[in-house]
């Protein structure tokens, strides 16, 4: 079996999800295909969740217009007018306007509850066209299958639940394609989660793990894993063979080719997972396994934005010892904002995370119950994997760097935008 993980991106029109129906026309073997949303839909719902929870009405009226304006245009392009699957999408929106009527005090609740959406509507738009062209595809609703705590927006798959439920929903017959959604799971309850953003390529993962997949292709918008972002880099190499550790380290650090955690269940049971491109789907991409060559051939770059740099000092000048470090440590797990890069002396513990506006600035609020704190925003950290010499030069060179750390395979610059 074959686990097939398409992104946004190569959903993002009706062409895309006719590429789609191409690539698996050309599958030999069973397989389960795991599907994000359309394009920026998600993006989208983020948005018009913002407008539920406040009660804006106008704004909410504008977002779901924009929402379905961009729904009906792929629908219209693969589909007759009147076809069913338009009354099937337009129960999805309709859910959302019964969510706006709703009062909601929980933010991360009410967010799980919309951003599945998306998901929902592409998987079903996308097997209601491969039936109508002839391949024999099944829906699946995963929130029935993959049943998750009740931690929302970074729920924690319950393995053992999950492993019965899916080998008996989720498992293709011969010549079959089950097609379903990544990203989101389900309580025992019946409520909505997700998994934590990009979550869809964990999703693939679980799900090679429990049918033990002879392998997992992510489809993408890129040749295959780069040493860079092109979006911030303007020359790129891509890395043919890289190893489970390597990509692991990558997106520890912030790469956004691969979600953090896609990588455990595969490399559990040395399951390849393939990297190729959607636009070019002859061509190779890149291959991670136990691959057991030294993967530093090429430096790797990772660029993360928005970055804020918090330094925490106590107000009394007494140390900054392992009891106050683990307190400060509990609040940052408590904002859930994770530590991309900390240095710590005798009076001063300084971290940079992800700014995450809202979420900084109520960490900053506990902080200051017990310590004095500064903070500076608007920085980008880079991080360079088997990096040079020369490499370092050219990244310090008219740059006014805040924070160095190296070690022997990475180094870390935290720097002014």
């Amino acid at each position: 079996m074959v686990i097939y993980k398409f992104g946004g991106a190569s959903v993002k029109d009706a062409k895309g999800v006719n590429n789609l129906k191409q690539i698996l026309l050309s599958r030999n073997e069973a397989s389960v295909v795991v599907l994000s949303a359309f394009g920026k839909t998600t993006n989208r719902l983020e948005n018009l969740l913002h407008s539920i929870y406040e009660g804006n009405r106008e704004a909410f009226g504008k977002q779901l217009e924009s929402l379905r304006l961009f729904h009906w245009e792929i629908l219209e392009s693969l589909f007759e007018a009147g076809d069913k699957i338009f009354q099937i999408a337009g129960s999805y929106l309709e859910q959302l306007e019964e969510a706006f009527e709703r009062q909601w005090v929980d933010y991360d609740f009410l967010y799980d509850q919309v951003i599945c959406t998306g998901e929902l509507l592409s998987t079903r738009v996308v097997a209601a066209w491969l039936n109508r062209e002839g391949l024999q595809c099944r829906f699946v609703d995963i929130r029935k299958a993959l049943i998750t705590d009740d931690v929302y927006r970074e729920a924690q798959v319950d393995w053992a639940e999950s492993r019965q439920r899916i080998e008996k929903d989720l498992s293709p017959a011969p010549g079959e394609i089950v097609l379903t959604q990544g990203f989101i799971g389900g309580t025992r309850e019946g409520w909505s989660t997700s998994l934590g953003r990009e979550g869809s390529d964990y999703t693939a993962a679980i799900l090679a793990n429990i049918f033990n997949a002879r392998q997992v292709i992510i489809w993408k918008d890129v040749p295959g894993v780069l040493n860079a972002d092109p979006r911030f880099f303007s020359e790129t190499q891509k890395l043919d063979h890289i190893s489970y550790q390597e990509a692991l380290e990558l997106s520890y650090y912030g790469a956004k080719i691969i979600h953090p955690k896609t990588i455990k269940p595969l490399q559990n049971k040395g399951i390849p997972l393939h990297v190729r491109s959607f636009m070019e789907p002859d061509q190779e991409g890149t291959l991670i396994t136990e691959y057991k060559k030294y993967d530093g051939d090429k430096p790797i770059f990772i660029l993360k934005p928005r970055q804020v740099l918090i330094s925490i000092l106590p107000k009394d000048f007494s140390f900054v010892v392992e009891e106050r470090l683990s307190k400060i440590y509990g609040l940052f797990a408590k904002h859930r904002l994770k530590v991309n890069m900390m240095q710590n002396s005798a009076l001063n513990f300084t971290v940079c995370v992800d700014d995450h506006p809202q979420r900084t600035e109520d960490l900053m609020q506990d902080l200051r119950q017990e310590f004095k704190v500064l903070y500076n925003r608007g920085l980008q950290l880079i991080t360079i994997r088997h990096y040079t010499e020369q490499v370092l030069r050219e990244i310090h060179e008219g740059r006014h760097v805040l924070v160095e750390q190296r070690s022997r395979h990475t180094a870390q610059f935290l720097m002014e935008s």
